[in-house]
């Protein structure tokens, strides 16, 4: 099973006006811009459908994940700014900022009211937040 990859993302384009970054090609649902301080933990959750993928314009954090079937798996990456995490259904996954940060969380499927829920089964990756909204498995 896939778990978690860690890609820099590199300019396609620089001159004198600055660059262009191409951060994602593909179909996406959903686009959330979210600010992190050092310290916190977040997502700590699995999505049953859903692929999500975590572009760092700032900070830095350590990226937990496991496969839902078989947490002794666990992997745990580390992220820089310009990095793109992307991970695959069924692999649980966790957050841990080491500075404060800020990204850009985009999935391939919709987030409106009950769709996100429906998907994002909640699943401790790692201690810290956990949100008591979500069913967990």
């Amino acid at each position: 099973m896939e778990l978690e990859t860690v890609k820099p993302i590199k300019p396609a384009f620089v001159d004198a006006r600055g660059e262009i970054i191409n951060v994602f090609e593909g179909t996406t649902g959903h686009v959330a811009y979210i600010t992190s301080k050092k310290g916190s933990v977040r997502a700590n959750h699995y999505h049953k459908k859903d692929i999500q993928y975590m572009y760092l314009i700032s900070g830095a954090y350590e990226t937990h994940c496991c496969p839902v079937d078989d947490p002794s798996k666990k992997q745990v990456l580390k992220v820089k700014a310009g990095d793109i995490v992307r991970t695959p259904p069924m692999v649980a996954h966790a957050q841990k900022f080491t500075e404060d940060s800020v990204f850009l969380s985009l999935t391939t499927r919709m987030r409106e009211e009950g769709k996100y829920e429906e998907d994002t089964i909640a699943f401790p990756v790692i201690e810290g937040y956990l949100n008591k909204e979500l069913k967990t498995k």
